[in-house]
């Protein structure tokens, strides 16, 4: 049996930029992505903790360092800079592997300046 169980998150996310006339997606700081382990073009689920909407995408990554969330194409229509998002991505894993799962989780704070928790290694 496989299990889809949560591989990475990405909390209180702030949205630094929108942009509604590229093609879709959300732009990720690639230092957050590969802290989290997301990979580019990855499948993502998003809430919006401002005003509850939930979408699916997909990220690209965004320069290193640069602390960008960035909301593009029509998921622009769904949030605000400022707004704070749950980013997450899940894993189908057999049973096995389950048994001892530990998602990679990185908390952020103070528009994406302050990690308050870092994924587990």
């Amino acid at each position: 049996m496989q299990l889809n169980l949560l591989k990475s998150k990405i909390h209180r996310a702030e949205v630094t930029d929108l942009s509604l006339h590229y093609e879709g997606s959300l732009a990720i700081d690639g230092e957050f992505m590969a802290m989290v382990g997301i990979r580019e073009y990855e499948r993502l689920l998003v809430g919006n903790m401002a005003n509850g909407e939930r979408f699916e995408t997909y990220a690209i990554a965004a320069p290193a360092g640069s602390k960008t969330i960035s909301l593009n194409g029509a998921t622009a229509h769904l949030g605000a800079k400022g707004d704070l998002l749950t980013i997450m991505v899940f894993a189908q894993v057999d049973e096995a592997a389950a048994a001892n799962w530990q998602p990679r989780i990185l908390l952020l704070g103070e528009s994406n300046t302050r990690i308050i928790k870092r994924p587990v290694e």
